[in-house]
């Protein structure tokens, strides 16, 4: 009896200490900011700043937005996630530096897939330098407003299915409820098919067009997904240990079968597109005659195939999110509807009513009106860097040391009344020629800023004008009790999504301009 009393007695101690080291550990660094006269948000033990998002009440993003208001007057404000010190940025000047004139000493993302997802590791989103310097001016060209104007033509063959898509769910004198994300969702997947991969995809037409449940399955937020972002980007040294990816094993499997199959056939037949493939057979070709100009990085297998992963599931999220949220504010804004409908008709009259490259480019109250959904729903709501080196922020005493995480909140700043009084209301006119010259630097910064600025950047807005034109030139948007007012951003996605989905109601516009 005494001998399992002693083991018990053994047993409970051994738990206790075990807690305890556990605990010492993970609160070690705590009042890491403090000791150096920063204001810090009192952390958690284990959770650090980070445990809402841990359960899925709040999303990253918008969790860092809280976190700016309350250091409002602050330059900056010191946080946790975990047991991590990370500097969460509010002087615009500083993240100036940060992502412009210092890129140098914060050139990485904190985040990063594992060393094994070769897929998730090696894309222009997450690879790390000096290859991410040799990746990004290889695909550069890509996006020039020439290649940019060749592509416009199979672009807006795609505009004219998402016309007869409508059609068919919306027959003239009817009014038809449809959840716009999934529509526009399908457009831009079509749209990247075709551009980036030369691929009738046809989402349009058909619900089980698999480039389309592969999109859906990436971007399907449920508990293991949300482990896995977090892991990514709040733990990345227990990425590999874990054995997580950025996509996931089906997306892997199909992303790399439909893009070998497209790029042998290519080379096989020697059609040309000036398109993505192209770019990345000619990288491939050149990088094999010539591997010293590309410094050690080989644009061969799964580094070939995760540049057209990031711009396939880049390219349809983000654009179908700026326009599913720019439908459902101008159905909510009807006279915003109603000024932006009058410019899209003067235009095709204009054009012979022939939607045309230049005329999306010069379209300025679309332009405002995009711009304006974007600073109110920034798709990817916060920035993340690391610096690579120690670096003291000028005029301050505040070394910001090698390894730390730095977070540039971007809801924060674009509903901050300080850069756009009442910014809870949804107004184009803040991005007036007049006005827009008027914001200070980095204040508003929807696609990044500095050399990591996002490279598909043209390509998405060219997306998401031309399909919001076709949808807006032929149809009158309203909302209905499906229709969530105001709306609710999943706690659970990384990227700005709404809850439930954005339903609205559509009717056919009796008489179209051209």
């Amino acid at each position: 009896m005494a001998v399992l009393t002693n083991i018990l007695i053994l047993l409970i101690v051994t738990i206790i200490t075990t807690i305890v080291a556990i605990y010492m550990y993970m609160t070690r660094k705590f009042k890491h900011w403090k000791k150096k006269g920063i204001v810090e948000l009192k952390p958690t033990p284990f959770a650090g700043n980070f445990g809402d998002c841990l359960l899925m009440k709040i999303s990253p993003g918008l969790l860092f937005k809280q976190i700016y208001d309350e250091g409002k007057g602050l330059p900056y404000v010191g946080m946790y996630i975990f047991d991590k010190p990370t500097l969460l940025l509010r002087d615009p000047e500083i993240i100036k530096r940060v992502l412009i004139k210092d890129f140098n000493y914060f050139n990485d993302r904190f985040s990063r897939a594992s060393e094994s997802d070769k897929i998730g590791n090696s894309n222009l989103f997450m690879i790390k330098n000096p290859d991410w310097k040799t990746v990004r001016a290889k695909l550069t060209p890509i996006f020039t407003s020439g290649r940019l104007k060749k592509m416009f033509l199979l672009m807006e063959e795609v505009g004219k299915d998402l016309d007869m898509h409508l059609a068919s769910e919306v027959p003239e004198g009817t009014v038809g409820t449809l959840e716009m994300k999934e529509v526009c969702a399908k457009f831009t997947t079509d749209m990247i098919g075709t551009t980036a991969y030369g691929l009738k995809v046809n989402s349009l037409n058909n619900p089980d067009a698999e480039f389309r449940k592969c999109g859906r399955h990436i971007f399907t937020y449920n508990i293991r997904r949300n482990i896995e972002f977090t892991t990514i980007f709040f733990m990345p040294e227990l990425v590999s240990t874990l054995g997580f990816q950025l996509f996931s094993k089906e997306s892997t499997v199909f992303l790399r079968n439909a893009f070998w199959d497209t790029i042998n056939e290519r080379i096989k037949s020697g059609t040309k597109r000036n398109d993505l493939i192209d770019l990345l057979i000619e990288l491939r070709q050149n990088c094999e005659k010539d591997p010293e100009q590309y410094n050690g990085f080989k644009f061969d297998g799964d580094n070939l195939v995760s540049q057209a992963a990031i711009f396939f599931t880049g390219g349809f999220e983000t654009s179908s999110t700026t326009m599913s949220f720019t439908l459902y504010e101008l159905a909510v804004n009807t006279k915003v509807q109603n000024k932006l409908r009058l410019e899209i008709e003067e235009a095709l009259k204009a054009s012979g009513g022939k939607i045309t490259y230049d005329m999306v480019m010069t379209l300025p109250y679309l332009d405002m009106v995009i711009s304006e959904t974007l600073r109110l729903y920034p798709i990817l709501p916060f920035l993340d860097r690391v610096a690579i080196q120690d670096y003291k922020i000028p005029e301050t005493n505040l070394v910001i040391e090698k390894g730390t995480p730095v977070i540039v909140p971007m809801v924060g700043l674009h509903q901050d009344p300080q850069y756009f009084p009442h910014p809870q209301i949804y107004d184009p006119e803040r991005f007036s020629e007049q006005n827009r010259k008027s914001l200070m630097p980095c204040v508003y910064i929807p696609f990044g800023e500095g050399p990591h600025i996002c490279i598909g950047q043209r390509l998405g807005l060219l997306q998401s004008k031309l399909g919001i034109i076709h949808i807006i030139s032929k149809y009158e948007l309203s909302i209905n009790k499906k229709t969530p007012v105001p709306i609710q951003i999943d706690p659970k996605a990384f990227l700005t999504s709404a809850v439930g989905g954005l339903h609205l109601d559509l009717k056919k516009i009796t008489t179209v301009a051209g």
